[in-house]
């Protein structure tokens, strides 16, 4: 049996000094609709670095000019036909980036983001998150949770493994 075929991604756990976090809402047609709220990223592309990723996704989805290295916090893989068009799944690599907070617009054209599924960023705090009622979902799932935990405890000395 090969290895699965992952899709490489990497995301930014952006909080700003109030500790709300900058996410992207992503709208899924298929297999079925569905809005999902996920953090700032994407693929990694062949010869780039995680962090190299990271500067170029931030650059273009929000317009954050990342300067720094940020730890490294969480590592996700999830395999199965729905994750990763053309992958048997993923891979997310979430970095831990604090900035001042700021009105996001990427270098990407309205018609980029839709390409890619992005239709708006929205700063949130974890009470909103932990309290919404749905039907949008987030990415992971249980970010309430884990995001709790981080701003409890910070950035743990090696990445979390996450489940879906």
């Amino acid at each position: 049996m090969s290895d699965p075929r992952l899709r490489l991604s990497v995301r930014a756990i952006l909080l700003d000094p109030g500790d709300r976090i900058l996410l992207a809402r992503h709208v899924i047609t298929e297999p079925s609709p569905l809005v999902v709220w996920a953090a700032p990223g994407g693929g990694v592309e062949p010869g780039e670095t995680q962090l190299d990723a990271l500067r170029r996704e931030l650059l273009e989805e929000t317009g954050l000019a990342l300067t720094t290295d940020p730890p490294h916090v969480w590592h996700q893989q999830v395999t199965g036909p729905d994750y990763a068009p053309g992958h048997d799944g993923l891979v997310n690599d979430y970095f831990l980036v604090r900035a001042d907070p700021f009105e996001p617009r990427g270098t990407m054209t309205d018609d980029e983001l839709a390409a890619e599924q992005i239709n708006g960023l929205r700063w949130w705090s974890l009470r909103e998150i932990q309290q919404h009622p749905g039907p949008d979902l987030f990415s992971p799932r249980d970010l309430g949770r884990l995001l709790a935990g981080l701003l409890q405890e910070g950035a743990p000395a090696e990445p979390r493994l996450l489940s879906l």
